[in-house]
């Protein structure tokens, strides 16, 4: 039961590690538009940070142009900073009721500089992983060192850390494939 405790939480931080590998992932710029390159952007509104998913339409027409409506046209400038500040690389235009982001075709120098982020995204997914890892393993090994769990059970315990690490790490790998095939084909 208490080895199950601790299974239960390395599994639920490594869940939070994978989450936040593919929010990294969503963040980088394929030449691609994708609403999720600015969703989660914070703009102020009235004196808050609002994400631009709760302030605005965002909309992709074509693989290379997003379009960012907000429900309040007052907050288009709030807006438009946050994207001129933001590492988009691209230059907002609006007319007062949307914002026009054109993504220009991504060259191949640029592509296989976003090949090496992605890759270096990934190590840190997988390093994070292995850290969630160790610290599950030690707590194993303390309930046997505090004669809560056998030998035994420190060992089955140890073991599906393991298994469910593995799974994790080829999560992260599946997710690195996918962004590169995506980085390739634009």
């Amino acid at each position: 039961m208490v080895v199950k405790d601790t299974l239960h939480q390395t599994e639920e931080k490594m869940k939070k590690a994978i989450e936040s590998t593919q929010r990294y992932f969503n963040e980088v710029r394929t030449g691609r538009a994708t609403a999720a390159l600015v969703e989660g952007m914070r703009a102020d509104y009235y004196g808050t940070p609002t994400m631009l998913k709760q302030l605005a339409t965002i909309s992709v027409p074509e693989a290379h142009l997003l379009i960012i409506q907000p429900w309040d046209p007052s907050v288009i400038v709030e807006i438009e900073k946050v994207v001129l500040k933001s590492n988009l690389g691209v230059m907002p235009s609006n007319d007062g009721k949307i914002i026009r982001l054109s993504f220009p075709p991504v060259s191949k120098e640029r592509r296989d500089e976003l090949a090496k982020v992605i890759k270096k995204m990934a190590e840190d997914g997988r390093v994070s992983l292995r850290t969630i890892r160790r610290d599950a393993n030690e707590s194993v090994k303390k309930l046997e060192t505090d004669k809560l769990i056998s030998e035994d059970d420190r060992f089955r315990g140890q073991e599906q850390v393991q298994k469910i690490t593995e799974r994790y790490i080829a999560n992260i790998d599946k997710i690195l494939e996918e962004k590169e095939k995506e980085i390739s084909g634009s």
